[in-house]
């Protein structure tokens, strides 16, 4: 038994679970788990060498393709930085992607004479491009891999980047922000689900939180260079990461999960959105939807999309408040990251969800004592503390962790539906608040806000009242319990 590849025992047991002998074999969840680990988590990178490779130990065993990697093998370690800084690659791009229009758009205009339609254009395409993504996104990692999704990701990301270099006019321009969006729609669903399929359930929680929270450090960068170089610049300085990425691809393995259920299950063409809607599926739906409705009306992209106009409104410097809050991105990152694997998923969102909220609150009163000129010298104050009250909050909780449950909740025969559904409904919701922050604002600018911290407010009760917790639990662990429960 000793000698059994890592591949096949993980087959047998996932065989066992989706035939339900497990469950009629009378075990417990943490016995299930017990097996789990024995057959899936103790080498947890597998099949990661090519066939013509092969390294030889002193017994004269060989490993070669699907060879396993042993636990103590510190190639492992090696490979799961490597892997997690494949992701942190990635979703730093993407925040810098997120951001550039903001940023570029006074130099495109006038070095390309684009009109204020044009640059609409221009700026909101990436929405559309990430949307796009998002369709796709589940069907082409299943069929695919997860690695060389990361393939694509890269190459959009890439050709994106240069053709904004290279752009004369408007065209060439529209396409490589389009291309940008589609790169970025892909990363919001291959990122955490490759993380959370080979990160060992102790490290999961803090590796996944680290990486998908550089979105926010990409976004924090930009801002803070982006005012002090030409558009083009900051195009090639977003090139930086991809070439990173591009570089570390070479060295990452593909998902063990992912290649167990594809050379064993073989269930890609049963996964269809439809069969989400299966009553031992429902509840799953109803969490990892929510919870990206949540995150997306709950106002973070008004936050960095409208930042510098929200700062100008409160009467606040913009380079004084981009500043202030780059620098807070770092320790509350570094915050939840250390917290989530100690106090839960569950405590930190209803935790960041309540200081969104607050931040949402503050900056509303902030507004509202400017209509109403009543204590002029503490609003704009008041505005600084609240925004940095929302973004700080939102970095260590709701930022990362919807889609690290996302990730995590839903059974591989159908996460490629529903992580195309989830991404499909974040994009979606991101346009939303995009779209009518400035209608909403020119209506009321202290309700606006008022209207976000509501939605947040909402959140803490959504958690608490149907979000399971992960924490600390094998995928396959997580899985069992979940479905037994409802079916």
């Amino acid at each position: 038994m000793e000698d059994l590849d890592l591949s096949t025992a993980s087959a047998v047991y996932s065989s066992l679970a989706e035939s339900g002998i497990i469950a009629d074999l009378g075990l417990t969840v943490a016995e299930e788990a017990n097996m789990e680990d024995e057959l899936v988590t103790k080498p947890l990178l597998v099949k990661q060498e090519p066939d013509n490779i092969s390294n030889s130990n002193g017994h004269g065993e060989s490993s070669g393709a699907g060879a396993a990697v042993r636990q103590n093998d510190s190639s492992a370690t090696f490979i799961l930085i490597i892997s997690t800084f494949v992701v942190a690659c990635s979703t730093f791009t993407g925040g810098c992607v997120g951001v550039y229009s903001s940023l570029a758009e006074s130099g495109i205009i006038v070095d390309l004479g684009l009109t204020v339609a044009e640059y609409s254009v221009f700026g909101s395409i990436m929405t559309i491009g990430a949307l796009i993504g998002a369709l796709v996104s589940g069907r082409t990692t299943d069929l695919i891999g997860r690695r060389c999704t990361f393939w694509i990701v890269d190459m959009f990301y890439i050709m994106g980047w240069l053709a904004i270099i290279f752009s004369k006019g408007v065209w060439l321009l529209d396409f490589g922000r389009l291309s940008l969006g589609l790169g970025f729609g892909l990363t919001c669903f291959v990122g955490p689900i490759y993380l959370a399929e080979i990160t060992p359930k102790n490290l999961r929680g803090g590796f996944m939180s680290i990486a998908l929270s550089m979105a926010s450090y990409g976004a924090s960068f930009s801002f803070l260079i982006g005012s002090f170089i030409s558009w083009r610049m900051l195009a090639i300085i977003g090139c930086i990461p991809c070439l990173l990425l591009l570089l570390c691809l070479f060295f990452i393995p593909e998902s063990p999960r992912w290649l167990d259920y594809i050379e064993n299950l073989q269930k890609i063409s049963d996964d269809k959105i439809l069969n989400l809607f299966q009553r031992k599926y429902v509840h799953l739906v109803i969490v990892g939807v929510g919870l990206m409705v949540l995150q997306g009306l709950g106002g973070p992209y008004v936050f960095t999309f409208y930042m510098s106009e929200i700062f100008d409104s409160a009467g606040i410097s913009s380079t004084v408040g981009f500043l202030v809050v780059a620098i807070l991105q770092i320790p509350a990152t570094v915050l939840g990251a250390s917290l989530i694997d100690k106090f839960g998923r569950r405590t930190l969102l209803m935790a960041s969800a309540f200081g969104e909220c607050l931040g949402c609150f503050l900056t509303g009163l902030s507004f509202l004592l400017q209509d109403h000129n009543w204590w002029k010298e503490v609003s704009p104050i008041l505005a600084l503390i609240g925004v940095l009250v929302y973004l700080g909050s939102y970095s260590f909780g709701m930022g990362g962790i919807p889609w690290i449950i996302v990730s995590e909740i839903f059974p591989i025969n159908v996460k490629g539906s529903a992580g195309t559904l989830c991404n499909l409904v974040s994009w979606f919701c991101s346009w939303i608040v995009s779209y009518t922050f400035n209608f909403l604002f020119e209506w009321s600018s202290a309700g606006t806000f008022f209207i976000y911290s509501s939605i947040c407010a909402f959140g803490v009760l959504f958690v608490a009242k149907l979000v399971p917790e992960t924490k600390g639990r094998t995928l396959e662990e997580i899985h069992a319990s979940l479905t037994h429960i409802l079916q």
